[in-house]
Order: C-alpha cells, then sequence, then structure tokens
C-alpha cells in the first residue's frame, strides 16, 4: 500500500450527543441526527455513536466526556440559546475545564443583528464562549456556534445546524469515505439470511446487513455493503451474487450506491 493509499484508509470518527428535554418528551422531533450523520458519511467522517440527553449539566457533562476521549470529534446540537435552560456552553467549559465568559467577537457579530434596545442580557447568554473556542458562523440569526478542542457546538433549530455545519466542516480533518452497494433481493429475510452470514465470514472487512421491505403485499430484502475499500467491496459484491445463484435465487437486482460523493 502507497502513503497516498494509506492516507485516504484513514478512519476518522464522531459521536453525536442531542440536548433537550423537548427531544426526551418528544414535543420536538429529532430532525438533525439523519442529517448531520449523511453530512459528516458524505465528507469522510463515521458517525459511530449518538446519544440524547435531558437539560441536566451533570448529564451532558459526563456524555461530553464519555465520548471526547473515544472519538475524534463530538457534536452536540440544542442548548445554546438565551434562555435559562439553555447550559450546553456551560457544561462544554465544566468538562473540558476552562472558563466561560462573554466573547466580544460573538457580542460584535450578534450587535449588527439587533437593534438598539434589542440586545437584551437574556440574547447576551448566546454570546458566551468557552475559552480556547473558534467560533461557527451561523447565517441565519446570528448567535454563533463555536468548537473547543474536537467538542462542536451547534444550535438545534436544524436551519441553523445546517449552516453552521456547513461552515465548520472544512477545518476538520476527514479520512476515507465511505462506499455502498445494495442488492435487492425479492424473498424474506429469513431466508436469505444463511448466505449472507456465510459471505460475511469471507469477507470481514466489508460492513453487511440485511433490511426487509414489503411492497405489493410481497416480502423482500435489500441486502447492503459497504467499506472504505473498492476492491475489497467488489469482491463482496462478487460474493453475493454468486451465493444468490447457487442458493437458486433469480429475483435479484442491483441498486448500486455510492455514499460519501462531494457535499
Amino acid at each position: 500500500m502507497t502513503n497516498q493509499d494509506s492516507k485516504t484508509r484513514v478512519t476518522v470518527t464522531a459521536a453525536l450527543i442531542v440536548i433537550g428535554d423537548e427531544i426526551l418528551s418528544g414535543r420536538t422531533k429529532d430532525k438533525n441526527t439523519g442529517y448531520i450523520a449523511d453530512y459528516l458519511t458524505a465528507i469522510g467522517i463515521r458517525l459511530s455513536e449518538v446519544r440524547v440527553v435531558s437539560d441536566i449539566e451533570d448529564e451532558i457533562v459526563a456524555a461530553i466526556n464519555a465520548l471526547r476521549e473515544k472519538f475524534d470529534y463530538v457534536f452536540t446540537t440544542g442548548g445554546i440559546g438565551p434562555t435559562h435552560d439553555d447550559i450546553t456552553a456551560d457544561a462544554v467549559a465544566r468538562a473540558l475545564g476552562v472558563s466561560i465568559d462573554v466573547d466580544p467577537r460573538a457580542v460584535a457579530i450578534m450587535e449588527k443583528r439587533y437593534a438598539p434596545g434589542d440586545f437584551t442580557p437574556a440574547r447576551m447568554r448566546m454570546a458566551r464562549i468557552p475559552e480556547g473556542g473558534e467560533l461557527i458562523k451561523n447565517s441565519v440569526s446570528g448567535a454563533p456556534g463555536f468548537m473547543v478542542q474536537n467538542v462542536i457546538v451547534m444550535a438545534g433549530v436544524p436551519r441553523i445546524m445546517q449552516v453552521m455545519l456547513d461552515d465548520v466542516a472544512p477545518r476538520l480533518k476527514t479520512g476515507a469515505k465511505m462506499i455502498s452497494r445494495t442488492v435487492r433481493v425479492e424473498r424474506p429475510e429469513g431466508i436469505v439470511a444463511a448466505g449472507l452470514s456465510r459471505v460475511q465470514e469471507g469477507h470481514p472487512d466489508v460492513q453487511m446487513g440485511s433490511y426487509p421491505f414489503f411492497v405489493k403485499e410481497k416480502l423482500g430484502t435489500n441486502l447492503v455493503l459497504r467499506s472504505q475499500d473498492e476492491g475489497e467491496l467488489e469482491e463482496a459484491l462478487k460474493s453475493i451474487w454468486k451465493m444468490l445463484e447457487d442458493e437458486g435465487f433469480t429475483e435479484y437486482s442491483s441498486e448500486i450506491t455510492t455514499t460519501g460523493a462531494a457535499h
């Protein structure tokens, strides 16, 4: 393997902490996790774990500390607004052992957004940034997110989160992108399972999964293969074709998809 090949095979990992009692109660539906997962996959970062935690500082601190040593990046959504229960910034500062205060850079940004007298003490809370934090631009409503060490703090409002993710993404290290192949088999999952297990044993470095579907009162299964190595993936795909032929399955088709295209 050449140095370039080695570099492109590097895996960069991330975790996501979704913060908010409103998510846990069901009052607000989480629309960010799927978007972030797709986005990170597309740029070469593997989202490996997601946690949902309540608006309790101890719980947020514990989640940050559990994940920041385990993964290259920890993303958070929610809890950086102007109200008393928006405590994410304080929790991040505490978890990292740094101070937190009103940041002149954030104040300057937000003063341009509000008319005189509208930049209230409550809104000033959104200008509090942990020591060492890099600001993350918010082109929707002004109040920035921030990145401290490997913790990336974003808003919970989907549109704001999305522009923050666009802003911070170029600063992140990325690794090999995940490629996937999907084979649609017009047979129930239980019938295909044994053959898929045998193929998986022969290709341990390729992730394989089976996902049933029900269309027009007929059960079928999507076999999904994922790998960072296109050569290994294609060899595994050939083994899938052979398994299906050997098992006498005649109704199947390829739905080749590639994740990791430029975002």
